[in-house]
């Protein structure tokens, strides 16, 4: 049993409180005892030393620590150059420097739950009126509750005079909840129908009460949701994942390789320990795509940029890639998916036919007078600058009139206003009295079919009553009683024998652009779902108008989804589209089974209830215009239109950066592979080392970084939206990457080793200088310009080619600082590299293009094979 289905006097017995007294002192403190504060907790904060730990004890952090410091002893001991330590330092700082910088935003939400904590509360102690800070609040305390008041604690009401209260910070609808004092028959089945209960954080729209309190701190509503933002976790993203598995193999390669140099050198040329050491520091750096890190950051910043002009705003750098892999979207409702505002859809008259009121364009006399007596019975306005006030109902009332130039001002200068019984929760109507034009009296009454005291019902009406509901809108009706002289008895009185002057129905619509948006998600391989806490009815017709409710899906209730085993739910989550009346542990639980069959989610909410499932959620998605603080703190993307559609723009933008990324791990990763197994042959060979660190780190860092920083710019393919999400469980390799990395780091190290024989053995004049120079050159530049064939998956053209303009300016640069390397007297000492012969330029500038006429060729017949094999699944689906 709750405290819902308990009344009053019981729960103030439990707590031996006098409700027209309050608590004794004593009292307090025995509670406060219990209890302790009303105040929410914390999780403890990561320190700062151990996120840095985190992020150096990460692999290739590791990789680098290790070479740095094997430089650092050389540089020592002999006469080795401190340039190696102070380069790989440097990377290994910067890229510590940026993660931090990502993560510096990501735990802000519990400060935002705490801020939703009143400063004071007006109580009764020992009889007196006290106002005191909202923290000293105990279970048993007497709280008086006025409009305006932010409520500070959960409790059982005593008493609700004409009592709304919003809570749609934790049930995410807009509509506020009339309250009651009366003990329900049963618990209900979520906090939206707790009528008669009161919950932490939410507002008071209207009326006052009291009520005494039956939670504090962390056992509120609101506590909970604390408790499950401090045991949520954000897992690491699939991009996340799939470096760290590359990092992986390159290490497992990279160790294996210095394994076998060690043995090489120990047991075959008996080299010294520091020409050993200055190998494994090489292969170190062979193997560490140090700029990697860095070009994946730029790739995402610049795709925040580009969302931001979409109106998606970033607010952790790594959502930006995993919103192009989500094969999930699960949308709140209201304000997302809807406008978030009620609107008069249907309009009927006794012995006339339904009408939609999209089809209405003059109306009839009969239909004039039923709007005039709308518009009379409406406290709702809006005001010359645009500004509305007053429940969502009746302002769709007005908004009404407006379509037909119809003003409720005007309407009162001939029907006067008298006297008003205002709406409360238990008659569920309100009623107005007016003089007409006439001089005399009438009477218009609003609300609940049920409870109109109608002289005669009109025999269609139920019939009308049931098929609206059907279509899960909200009904009211609007009646009237004529009076030739003011009436003088009570209300109760006067509303009786009234005449039914038609019924409207009421929905929240669908945003106009929503549905294309679903059928884009659709064919974009992502199932969009609905997440809500509405009712059942509502959601599953609104679901249905708007494409996500297919032919097949399910719609199911909180209810009963708590009666589902975590098994059984992570088993049939697919089959279902739709999850209404839920409440954050259901959100949570929904999120937790999609992931767990392997999906990749993204969650939308704007409410404090939505919080926990934003966090848990590979990418949560808060609304900038009606989204708390709360929410926005927890979600990685806030949209600042509130609109489901945006979500796709940013979908499309995250599949353009993560194929970018995809790019920049080709473009780079087959350089290092190439340098490793050129380490290796040359130590198999008993040759010197075909490349130094000095100039591994200069081709990885300023060669390849300069280009790979700009590849995030490219323009994304033109069938991004029409191709199937990433899997979480598709290798980083596949789609033909894994093939052609091993194509590329086969050709350079062929390449690379080829010139190099040939230019310290074979060439008249020939050096260990003139070998390393040429390979330098050929590794250095061939590696650059094959950023063209690789940004693009188009054959090269003259508009692939200069469409990117910053990565042309960087080719350029990069270029640049290798030919000066290679031609300046002191960069060439600082490098190790000479003159080159003429022969030795013969050779070297062809093999400097060798990669790119492969790539090209390859990519050739690839299109070639993908083109025969479009043709012949058409001629396939023609037949």
């Amino acid at each position: 049993m709750t405290h819902a289905t308990r009344s009053g006097s019981d729960i103030c017995r439990e707590y031996q409180v006098d409700p027209q007294q309050g608590l004794s002192e004593a009292q307090v403190d025995k509670q406060r005892t219990i209890a302790g504060t009303n105040e929410l907790a914390a999780a403890p904060p990561i320190p700062l030393w151990r996120k840095v730990i985190q992020q150096l004890t990460d692999i290739t952090s590791i990789i680098l620590l290790i070479a740095t410091g094997i430089a650092a002893y050389l540089a020592i001991t002999s006469d080795s150059s401190w340039l190696k330590v102070i380069v790989i330092g440097a990377i290994i700082v910067l890229n510590v420097v940026i993660t931090l910088f990502q993560e510096h935003h990501a735990e802000k939400a519990l400060a935002a739950l705490q801020d939703l904590h009143v400063p004071t509360v007006t109580v009764l102690r020992e009889g007196i009126k006290t106002t005191l800070p909202a923290p000293e609040l105990v279970p048993g305390d007497i709280v008086l509750l006025t409009a305006g008041n932010s409520v500070p604690a959960d409790g059982r009401l005593l008493v609700a005079q004409n009592l709304t209260i919003d809570e749609a910070i934790l049930t995410g609808e807009s509509e506020a909840i009339s309250k009651q004092t009366e003990t329900l028959a049963a618990d209900p089945d979520s906090i939206g129908d707790s009528f008669n209960l009161v919950f932490s954080g939410t507002a008071v729209t209207q009326g006052n009460g009291s009520f005494v309190v039956t939670a504090t701190g962390m056992h509120t509503e609101l506590g909970k949701i604390a408790t499950l933002l401090n045991k949520t976790k954000k897992q690491k993203t699939l991009l996340q994942q799939r470096l760290s598995q590359l990092a992986l193999r390159l290490t497992t390669i990279a160790l294996i390789a210095g394994v076998l140099i060690f043995l090489l050198n120990f047991f075959l040329y008996q080299d010294n320990m520091a020409d050993s050491l200055l190998i494994g520091i090489s292969l170190a750096v062979a193997a560490v795509p140090e700029t990697l890190p860095v070009i994946v950051t730029l790739s995402l910043t610049h795709g925040v940029r580009k969302m931001a002009q979409r109106r998606a705003i970033i607010r952790r750098m790594t959502a930006v890639e995993t919103i192009g892999n989500v094969n999930v979207i699960a949308s709140d409702k209201t304000g997302t998916l809807t406008q978030n505002k009620m609107a008069i859809t249907r309009f009927w008259q006794p012995e006339q036919s339904v009408q939609k009121i999209d089809d209405l364009n003059e109306l009839t006399p009969e239909q004039q007078q039923a709007f005039t007596y709308m518009g009379l019975a409406t406290n709702a306005e809006v005001t010359d600058d645009g500004e509305s006030h007053g429940d969502a109902t009746e302002l769709a009332i007005v908004h009404l009139l407006e379509k037909f130039n119809l003003h409720r001002r005007d309407f009162e200068k001939d029907y006067p206003r008298l006297d008003e019984d205002p709406f409360d929760s238990t008659k569920k109507t309100m009623a107005t009295l007016h003089e007409t034009p006439d001089g005399q009296y009438v009477v218009i009454v609003k609300g609940a079919v049920d409870r109109l005291q109608l002289a005669q019902q009109p025999s269609e009406m139920m019939r009308v009553h049931d098929d609206f509901a059907a279509n899960a809108l909200r009904i009211l009706g609007i009646a009237y009683r004529e009076f030739p002289t003011k009436p003088t008895a009570d209300w109760a009185e006067i509303e009786q024998e009234l005449t039914l002057v038609g019924l409207i129905g009421l929905i929240d619509p669908p945003r106009p652009e929503v549905p294309a948006a679903i059928a884009k998600a659709h064919a974009a391989g992502i199932k969009p779902v609905m997440i809500t806490g509405d009712h059942l009815a509502t959601a599953k017709a609104i679901a249905s108008d708007i494409g996500i409710l297919q032919a097949g899906d399910q719609a199911i209730s909180g209810t009963e989804l708590r009666q589902l085993s975590d098994r059984e739910l992570k088993d049939n989550i697919a089959d279902y589209s739709v999850f209404a009346r839920v409440s954050p542990e259901d959100k949570l639980r929904i999120i937790t089974a999609w992931q767990a069959n392997g999906a990749t989610i993204a969650m939308t909410g704007d409410g404090v209830n939505d919080a926990p499932a934003l966090k848990a959620a590979d990418v949560g998605i808060a609304m900038g215009i009606t989204g708390t603080d709360v929410s926005k703190n927890a979600a990685d993307m806030i949209l600042t239109d509130d609109n489901f559609a945006t979500i796709l723009d940013a979908v499309e933008e995250g599949r353009t950066v993560y194929h970018n990324i995809l790019k920049a791990i080709e473009f780079l990763v087959g350089v290092n592979f190439a340098q490793i197994f050129l380490m290796l042959i040359s130590v198999s060979l008993g040759w010197d080392a075909i490349l130094i660190a000095e100039q591994l780190l200069l081709i990885n860092v300023l060669a390849d970084g300069l280009p790979g920083f700009y590849i995030g710019y490219e323009p994304g393919d033109r069938d991004n939206m029409q191709q199937p999400p990433v899997s979480k469980n598709r290798s980083l390799f596949a789609d033909g990457l894994g093939w052609r990395l091993g194509l590329r780091a086969l050709v350079f190290t062929l390449l690379v080793g080829g010139v190099y024989y040939l230019g310290r053995f074979s060439l008249t004049g020939g050096s260990q200088e003139q070998g390393m120079t040429m390979a330098f050159l050929v590794l250095a530049l061939g590696s650059v310009i094959d950023v063209y064939p690789i940004k693009t998956h188009q054959m090269l053209s003259w508009r692939t080619l200069k469409h990117n303009h910053p990565l042309n300016i960087s080719v350029t640069i990069a270029i640049s600082l290798v030919l000066a390397t290679a031609f300046v007297p002191w960069l060439q000492q600082a490098f190790a590299l000479t003159n080159l012969s003429t022969s030795a330029w013969w050779i070297t500038v062809p093999a400097i293009f060798g990669s790119v006429i492969c790539l090209e060729i390859t990519k050739y017949f690839r299109l070639k094979r993908k083109q025969s094999t479009a043709q012949s699944s058409a001629e396939y689906d023609l037949d």
